[in-house]
């Protein structure tokens, strides 16, 4: 009785651990965006279009209407949203400059479909100027990769409205942009990595280290030579000058770069006044990224807690189980049947992206072109799976399926989880990320493609958990369990990232240029298949079964990719 009660303490103490990282990940988040007085709140706005409009909103203190402050309109870039340009948001309003950090049309909590108005920025500058606190005799666009776009649709739409530019891995011209040219966009400044996975769409180069040679970027800086980096070509006063950057980083890393936000509060520095000076190198932002990603691991926490503490109750005691392994030892068998698990998905990673990319219109019936992709790549991964473990994996321990209580459970557990980032959100006004993986409340427009894509994903789910549940070995702790799980899941997308940055870094040449998105995006998916992992092998060990991880993925998974990317149509 006596270790009866110690487990229950302990499972309770696993809920409360999770919910306290998460508050206190939000709180850090929130402090650090409101440094030296700023305020940060949640805006909605109605479009040209009459579609509903989602923002940021930094105001520095001792902006007001009779001390006007400049202001920066920032953008992110493709199935991001506004939380995205956190790093770059908190030093511009550190530096005085009153920031909307905006979510493009089908992005975030703004309306769809995305591509249209603009991609909003038009209206976002709009709504900067119409705030009576903001100097509209100095104002500024930041925009990265397609938030560039944005503002460049913005500065073609209004153009005396803006004093300056800053593209962060973006470009004028085809596809998405007016040509740029030596007058066209003002000032402008361009921030491009040395690594950009993007540069032959952006600038016609295929390799980033090599943009300056560009023959697009030296029409729009006015030169017949290379662009200097460093460099300031044309005249500030007359809104011609034009600056090349080249931050050691990728595209996704320049959100997660010092040197990239540095190189933009640079050159708004050089271009606006009523800023605060401030050198570049002074930041705070990553503190930030810190405290949100203390969150992320407490939302996993507080879903593993809250389904541990739900098995316990009476409605649920039939789903509690003894896990008996699949496997005695790990033979030869076992490590083929591992290396197919972890091998699979990444090796058909990129040819369904692109299949589903070339063949699979976006539609009312399927639309956000990611989801479906990424509904595509499970539902394959997990046929051929199945259609492995016929033949070759031992025949798991049959139990009772138990649907509905299981189903139930897993709606209860995950809802946990949202009920934390609901919470954080309320009080702090933040979501839960670090770096590329972002876990959002979803907005009601969102639920329409949760019912779409909830069915194929949960399935999908069910049967990479089942292949999951093969690879258990009796002679095994937990930790060498939990860490092999880890490993068959996502080692094999590790292992494929590895190869092709590290050649990038190396030689500068993408291997995978021909899909320069779904590189990044697949970056993302080795930390989530790892917390998949995790949570499939705690389930596992507490029913036995791989019903309850498999639904309770299927939702997390649904969700996720809903809220976290692009809706089309």
């Amino acid at each position: 009785m006596a270790n009866e009660a110690g487990a229950q303490r302990a499972k309770y103490w696993l809920l409360v651990a999770g919910l306290l990282l998460a508050l206190a990940g939000g709180w850090l988040a929130q402090s650090v965006r409101t440094t030296g007085g700023t305020a940060v709140t949640d805006v909605r706005f109605t479009g040209a279009g009459g579609q509903r409009m989602s923002a940021l909103l930094y105001v520095p203190a001792g902006a007001s209407p009779e001390s006007k402050a400049p202001g920066i309109l920032a953008v992110h870039g493709y199935i991001n949203s506004r939380e995205t340009q956190d790093g770059f948001a908190i030093e511009f309003a550190r530096r005085g400059y009153v920031v909307l950090a905006l979510d493009q049309t089908g992005h975030g909590y703004s309306d769809g479909p995305a591509f249209a108005h603009g991609f909003g920025g038009p209206d976002g500058l709009a709504y900067l100027r119409s705030l009576p606190m903001v100097d509209t005799d100095n104002i500024g666009l930041e925009g990265h990769s397609m938030g560039g776009w944005t503002v460049l649709a913005a500065a073609a739409a209004m153009p005396d409205a803006y004093r300056s530019v800053v593209l962060e891995g973006s470009s004028t011209g085809a596809p998405f942009a007016q040509e740029g040219s030596p007058q066209w966009p003002r000032n402008l400044g361009l921030v491009f990595s040395t690594h950009d996975e993007f540069s032959a769409l952006m600038w016609g180069t295929p390799r980033a280290l090599d943009v300056a040679k560009s023959e697009k970027l030296q029409a729009v800086f006015g030169t017949e030579g290379p662009v200097v980096a460093g460099q300031t070509y044309g005249d500030i006063a007359a809104g011609t000058a034009r600056r090349l950057y080249q931050p050691v980083t990728t595209h996704p890393g320049d959100h997660f770069s010092h040197a990239a936000i540095g190189d933009a509060t640079d050159w708004f520095a050089r271009t606006l006044e009523g800023g605060k000076p401030l050198p570049a190198t002074d930041q705070t932002w990553l503190w930030k990224e810190i405290g949100t990603g203390i969150g992320l691991v407490g939302f996993v926490l507080v879903l593993l807690g809250a389904f541990d503490l739900l098995l316990r109750l009476p409605g649920f005691a039939a789903l509690r189980g003894v896990p008996t392994a699949a496997r005695e030892t790990r033979d030869k068998r076992w490590w083929r049947d591992f290396a197919l698990a972890t091998l699979v998905p990444a090796l058909l990673f990129f040819p369904v992206f692109g299949a589903v990319y070339l063949l699979v219109p976006v539609s009312a019936a399927l639309p956000q072109q990611v989801t479906t992709q990424v509904t595509a790549w499970a539902l394959l991964v997990a046929a051929i799976g199945l259609a492995i473990a016929r033949f070759t994996e031992p025949k798991l321990p049959d139990t009772r399926p138990h649907w509905l209580r299981t189903a139930l459970l897993a709606i209860a557990s995950v809802a946990a989880g949202y009920a934390a980032l609901w919470l954080a959100d309320a009080l702090f006004l933040t979501d839960f990320r670090l770096w590329v993986v972002a876990i959002k409340l979803p907005a009601m427009h969102h639920w329409t493609s949760v019912a779409i894509y909830l069915v194929p994903l949960t399935l999908a789910m069910l049967a990479i958990m089942r292949t999951l549940a093969g690879l258990t070995v009796a002679q095994d702790g937990t930790g060498k369990r939990m860490l092999a799980a880890v490993a068959a899941l996502a080692a094999g997308m590790a292992a494929m990232l590895a190869a092709i940055y590290g050649i990038f870094f190396v030689s500068g040449t993408l291997v995978t240029a021909f899909d320069p998105l779904s590189t990044v995006i697949a970056i993302q998916f080795v930390p989530v298949l790892a917390a998949l992992a995790v949570i499939g092998t705690f389930v596992w060990r507490r029913t036995g079964s791989y019903r309850p991880a498999g639904l309770m993925a299927g939702l997390l998974v649904t969700l996720y990719v809903v809220a976290g990317t692009a809706t089309q149509a």
